[in-house]
């Protein structure tokens, strides 16, 4: 089972995650950092649900 977030939670996220390596990505262009911002947030995502598999896996 997938762990879907709404896109609400993904631009949150997306925030979050701005605010968090803001100081590492200044030096990026805009589009860079939104390019990069979108890519982190996918790969926490699939990380996350790769979890989820894993840990269903083990709890059986």
């Amino acid at each position: 089972m997938k762990k879907e977030i709404t896109s609400q939670q993904r631009k949150e996220l997306e925030t979050r995650m701005a605010k968090v390596f803001k100081g590492n990505i200044k030096g990026l262009s805009t589009e860079l950092q939104k390019i990069l911002l979108d890519d982190l947030v996918t790969a926490f995502q699939n990380r996350i649900n790769v979890l989820i598999r894993v840990q269903k896996k083990r709890s059986y």
